[in-house]
């Protein structure tokens, strides 16, 4: 049963939405305010975190960066519509998704299943599970894991995904709203700044600069993966 924590301060919404995720099948744990949030992480250890951008106190953008500095476990966010820059600055802050208010349980559940399957399943079909050597990159594809260096790159489920994707193709570009459909399993063409929030994160963590030698920017297209 996936563990779902929901941070969200109007009692009515946050009644709502557990009712309603308990009623899908989800273990779902509440929190009104992110300190509350930030307790309850430990414990629970939920696989998805529901996190509402407007907070009282702690904001949800500090509690966004709180859980990863320590933790990976995929965030989906809540925003007021039309909310575009706070959206940006939370899929930058390291949100996976995002949902919009007024919050439908439909919408929200299949966000929910879906990065719990790309965090199940992070290996596209078709992709061998060996280790790759990309100059000092390298990817397990068996055992998940991105050393940069020597070191353990810590990726949320959709950075690891989008990795994985770009990489078992070098050279390939994908468009963006290919990457939103093979990553997010989204079709909304709206969507696309999750692919670029995400490749910016992705980067940070690998250590590419302006000219990022493995996620590039193919201008007007998308992005492809480089080895050189």
């Amino acid at each position: 049963m996936p563990r779902v924590l929901i941070v969200e301060d109007d009692p009515d919404v946050r009644k709502a939405v557990q009712l309603a995720l308990r009623h899908q099948g989800h273990d779902v744990h509440a929190a009104a305010t992110g300190e509350e949030g930030l307790e309850q992480l430990r414990p629970f250890h939920p696989d998805v975190v529901v996190l509402d951008l407007m907070l009282p106190g702690m904001s949800g953008l500090d509690v966004c960066r709180r859980i990863r500095v320590r933790d990976q476990v995929p965030i989906i966010m809540v925003t007021a519509k039309g909310d575009d820059i706070d959206i940006v600055v939370g899929l930058e802050a390291g949100a996976d998704d995002y949902v919009v208010k007024p919050v439908q349980a439909r919408v929200l559940d299949a966000r929910i299943r879906a990065v719990l399957r790309r965090q199940d399943s992070s290996v596209p079909d078709g992709v061998r599970p060996r280790a790759e050597a990309h100059g000092e990159l390298v990817i397990d594809r068996a055992g998940l894991v991105v050393t940069h260096r020597g070191e353990g790159v810590a990726l949320a489920p959709s950075e690891l995904r989008l990795l994985l994707t770009l990489s078992a193709s070098p050279g390939q570009v994908f468009s963006r709203q290919q990457l939103l459909e093979a990553v997010w399993e989204h079709s909304y063409h709206g969507d696309i700044r999750l692919v670029d929030a995400c490749v910016k994160r992705l980067r940070g963590k690998l250590g590419e600069g302006r000219d990022p030698r493995h996620v590039q920017t193919v201008r007007g297209f998308g992005y492809r993966f480089g080895t050189s």
